[in-house]
């Protein structure tokens, strides 16, 4: 039994260092990222950036709760779900910001959208107006031929 405890142990230990190292890689590729993009001035840096951050504390969530398996004492429960509320929290806040982000930019691309409607109803009434001042100069030159 012992050495089952052993195994258990050495393989939550190396899963939890995996989960750790993945969400740091993660939170550099998508630093290294935002910052390109900030530079870029592309308009979706934040939200592209909270995305990255989101899925980088996930990585560092999973680690945490892999390391609920291990604890041994009540001082390590204690520390342990300290860091998963923290955790938990600052993830929600990025998603909660996220969605903020999300909803900012459809409303932007929907303004942008009925601009063009708008102006191309506009450009079609000059058109048509254009047109009957044609037909209504056609039926004066006719009507003067007469």
């Amino acid at each position: 039994m012992d050495i089952l405890h052993h195994v258990l142990n050495n393989v939550v230990d190396y899963t939890i260092l995996l989960f750790e190292f993945m969400g740091v890689c993660v939170l550099i590729l998508t630093g290294i990222k935002g910052a390109l993009s900030y530079i870029q001035k592309n308009p979706y840096t934040r939200l592209n950036l909270a995305k990255g951050m989101a899925m980088g504390l996930e990585f560092k969530l999973g680690g945490e709760i892999l390391r609920t398996v291990v604890v041994r004492t009540w001082k390590e429960i204690l520390t342990v779900a300290g860091i998963i509320a923290l955790r938990a929290s600052l993830t929600l806040l990025i998603h909660w910001g996220i969605k903020n982000e999300e909803a900012q930019h459809e409303s932007a691309e929907l303004l942008d959208k009925q601009h063009k409607d708008s102006n191309k109803i506009k450009i079609k009434n000059k058109v048509n107006g254009l047109e009957n001042l044609k037909l209504s100069i056609v039926k004066l030159s006719n009507r003067s031929r007469v």
